[in-house]
């Protein structure tokens, strides 16, 4: 192990921790809330909310103190919100509060940060194994044969079954014996969802990986030290997908953060 991959483990372990506990981190979701196309109440936020066909509408007086990003003051009437997947996306607050509309499969949802939430307050880290050089191995990845992605469908963590869009394998070798992941196209690199022998027990159920962008000949490195727990970990009101089908691994992988640590 060399002093530079333990200090760059080290930093990306210590980043990740104040990234979910930030203000406005993973642990401060306190609600996700789907969105009718009549307007209604959410609990503990002012305004009345619905969803139409461009985003999530909002109904207000200044009193109610909801202001958009961006927004010279707070709402007065009827304001449109754009969803995460918009390129131009919106956001808004309300006291201390962060609200993030989201699109999921052609629904519309308002997500709540709090600040003062529960889990944030009780967070006292992210336990993790000790970083070990032998669980980042070389990895070949190879891309359906059409190029394209394909859509599989998984539970996720809220109980309904979504597809996930999967671009591809990859192959590598750990204790002699190849194996094979499905993953993702992730900006300029590779993600997927895995689960093995730990998970449930010493791990949390299922953890995510990334992978640098594969060469010229799809050479890439699978580092098990960075595999992380989904944002579901922090908070119970995320959507993450469970593993696709073959990533479920029989064997431990003792690398990667493990549990969420409370006080």
């Amino acid at each position: 192990m060399t002093a530079t991959a333990a200090e760059d483990w080290k930093h990306w372990s210590d980043g990740r921790a104040a990234a979910v506990s930030a203000e406005h981190g993973q642990l401060a979701l306190t609600g996700t809330h789907w969105l009718e196309p009549g307007p209604t109440g959410i609990p503990g936020l002012p305004g009345l909310w619905w969803a139409d066909a461009e985003g999530v509408r909002v109904r207000a007086t200044p009193a109610d103190g909801i202001v958009v990003a961006g927004a010279p003051g707070p709402v007065d009437g009827e304001v449109l919100l754009r969803p995460d997947t918009d390129p131009a996306a919106d956001t808004a607050s309300a006291g201390e509060l962060l609200l993030v509309p989201i699109e999921r499969e052609g629904e519309l949802a308002l997500r709540v940060f709090d600040p003062a939430s529960p889990r944030r307050q009780s967070f006292a880290g992210i336990a993790a194994y000790p970083y070990s050089p032998e669980w980042a191995v070389p990895a070949v990845f190879t891309p359906f044969e059409d190029g394209d992605a394909r859509a599989v469908l998984v539970p996720n963590a809220d109980g309904k079954d979504r597809p996930l869009a999967v671009t591809g394998r990859i192959t590598f070798t750990v204790a002699g014996e190849h194996r094979t992941l499905t993953v993702s196209g992730a900006g300029h690199g590779l993600s997927g969802v895995i689960a093995d022998a730990t998970s449930g027990a010493d791990t949390y159920r299922f953890r995510f990986i990334t992978l640098p962008a594969p060469d010229a000949d799809g050479r890439t490195v699978l580092d098990f030290n960075r595999a992380y727990l989904p944002p579901c970990a922090f908070a119970d009101h995320f959507i993450c997908p469970f593993p696709p089908p073959g990533n479920r691994l029989d064997f431990a992988v003792e690398a990667g953060e493990k549990q969420v640590l409370t006080r």
